[in-house]
């Protein structure tokens, strides 16, 4: 269950995986002019806006602790069990948390759009994608499998959410604050640093021994040049397309 796992694996959560202001934009204008918000898998808080009425709901203690001073406190729930009527928002948001909703994650995301009259607002990977990203092609093809069964394909969500859906992609900017795991795409280093991969799912939910043996072959890869020989010119670019997907879906009429 996510609740145990971030229980687990997301103490420090907050220091890694801070806000970035070039999705907080993209966020925040997908909501609309909604007032109120209701954030599922709210976590330590990122990107909830600040100017507008915001339920945070959050099953783990952890990561509810983490919520900075001036957040609303969040509600221990479920995605798939939210403690709101019909309609009762304007809008719903969920930040990279939908493939931690398990067996709960199609009535996650069908609750979403139950409970909120206007946009619902996801922010998710198409694994698709991602896996091809050389950390998980080249060092880590465990995640690239685990992210193919658990994420669900954007056009799975639109036909959960209904009504009128858009994809959009989102390259991530190679200073992107938010260190979650696409990010390290320009910067391999962070493969080294036993913070950077305690602030991704991907790495928290590896074997020990499958991390050691990506992080021993990162490490060797850069002391011998042959990273930056396949990949170098990754650190020349400013945006890189690693599978990060919007989708805003609107009802129906």
């Amino acid at each position: 269950m996510a609740t145990t796992r971030y229980d687990a694996i997301g103490a420090g959560y907050a220091t890694t995986r801070r806000e970035d202001p070039e999705l907080r934009a993209r966020l925040h204008a997908a909501l609309g002019d909604a007032r109120t918000v209701v954030n599922v898998g709210a976590g330590a808080g990122s990107y909830e806006p600040r100017d507008r009425h915001v339920i945070a709901i959050e099953p783990s203690d952890v990561m509810a602790a983490q919520r900075p001073p001036g957040l609303a406190p969040a509600i221990r729930a479920t995605a798939d069990a939210l403690p709101l009527r019909d309609d009762s928002v304007d809008a719903a948001m969920a930040v990279v948390t939908v493939h931690h909703w398990d067996e709960g994650l199609e009535a996650g995301v069908r609750e979403l759009r139950r409970v909120a009259r206007g946009p619902v607002v996801i922010l998710t990977y198409d694994a698709r994608v991602s896996g091809a990203m050389w950390l998980m092609r080249d060092y880590l093809p465990e995640v690239a499998a685990l992210d193919d069964a658990i994420f669900p394909a954007p056009e799975r969500l639109a036909a959960w959410l209904g009504g009128d859906v858009e994809v959009r992609e989102l390259p991530l900017h190679r200073d992107c604050l938010d260190w979650m795991l696409g990010s390290f795409w320009a910067h391999p280093e962070r493969v080294l640093d036993p913070a950077a991969r305690a602030g991704t799912s991907g790495f928290a939910r590896m074997e020990p021994a499958v991390v050691e043996r990506a992080v021993a072959a990162v490490a060797a890869d850069l002391a011998s040049g042959a990273w930056d020989e396949r990949h170098g010119a990754l650190r020349a670019r400013e945006r890189y397309d690693v599978g990060l997907r919007l989708i805003v879906a609107t009802p129906g009429v």
